[in-house]
């Protein structure tokens, strides 16, 4: 029986995590955790073989924030995770655990383009764009040292998640092929990945008890209307891509501000390498800020 601790309760990769692993219930224990105040740190987290850390504050607009907001970014993504687990390996006092953190491809910066294919691999270097993805990226430089031949530390960076419930840009996709009649039908390459296949790739971790970088993602890249397209099908509507129009929105890629900065989002591509997949946890050179 494998003991199981998500660190972080009511979250949506924790609480699809939970559900996906009641299939599996003869052989793992899960349990859940609640971040919020302090009470947490009385709680003896030795018992488990792996903790699973999701607490965080999701990526929102961060054009537009106070200072006092990116501070909480950094209490809450970055902190947080290095004092859990900090509070996990001083509680397995030598034991063996294992510490899976959800950090995400935010850490490479948020640059895409319609125009211009962008592809992460084994080389590219984390340099993020906004405090967002700079408090994801020093949660991994506090936690990289505490690897250690006991306690293992597994960071993972996963692409857009997607899937029923899907938070964050997931639903804008949603919200859109729910409304529109027609879209435009723009190749582009995204890589992302379905919250199952998250699901299965977090239980191998703990199957394997290993520590390392991740990178899942899914094996085959999304196209931006399709999936918008897939969406529209999925709730019994039709939605008309077209084409003839092309043209003209790869221009408004080059536009300056807003315009160009939401075509790009839409439509920009950004993958990982097909046979990136993993780097070692004390192999990456980063420094902090």
């Amino acid at each position: 029986m494998k003991r199981v601790l998500i660190t972080g309760a009511n979250s949506y990769i924790g609480t699809s995590f939970e559900k996906y692993m009641y299939q599996f219930e003869a052989g793992y224990q899960i349990d859940t955790l609640d971040m919020h105040g302090d009470l947490w740190k009385e709680s003896d987290l030795s018992q488990y073989d792996s903790v699973f850390h999701v607490a965080g504050i999701a990526h929102a607009d961060v054009s537009k924030v106070s200072d006092e907001v990116k501070r909480l970014y950094y209490q809450v993504n970055a902190e947080l995770a290095i004092e859990t687990a900090r509070k996990y390996k001083d509680d397995l006092a030598g034991k063996s655990g294992q510490f899976i953190y959800m950090s995400s491809i935010i850490i490479y910066g948020e640059e895409t383009s319609i125009n211009k294919k962008r592809v992460i691999t084994a080389r590219t270097k984390p340099n993020p764009s906004n405090f967002y993805g700079d408090s994801k990226l020093q949660a991994e430089i506090g936690l990289q040292p505490l690897a250690s031949k006991n306690f293992h530390v597994a960071i993972l960076r996963p692409p857009m998640i997607y899937g029923d419930e899907g938070k964050g840009n997931y639903q804008q996709l949603v919200k859109l092929a729910n409304k529109l009649p027609l879209f435009p039908n723009i190749k582009n390459e995204r890589s992302m990945l379905h919250i199952d296949s998250l699901c299965s790739f977090v239980k191998e971790r703990i199957d394997m008890h290993d520590s390392g970088i991740f990178s899942p993602q899914d094996s085959e890249y999304v196209r931006t209307s399709y999936m918008v397209r897939d969406i529209a099908r999925k709730n019994g509507k039709n939605i008309y891509l077209f084409s003839w129009m092309n043209w003209s929105i790869r221009l408004l890629g080059y536009v300056p501000g807003r315009i160009g900065r939401l075509t790009n989002k839409a439509f920009g591509n950004l993958v990982y390498e097909k046979n990136f997949s993993r780097l070692d946890v004390k192999s990456e050179n980063v420094n902090g800020k």
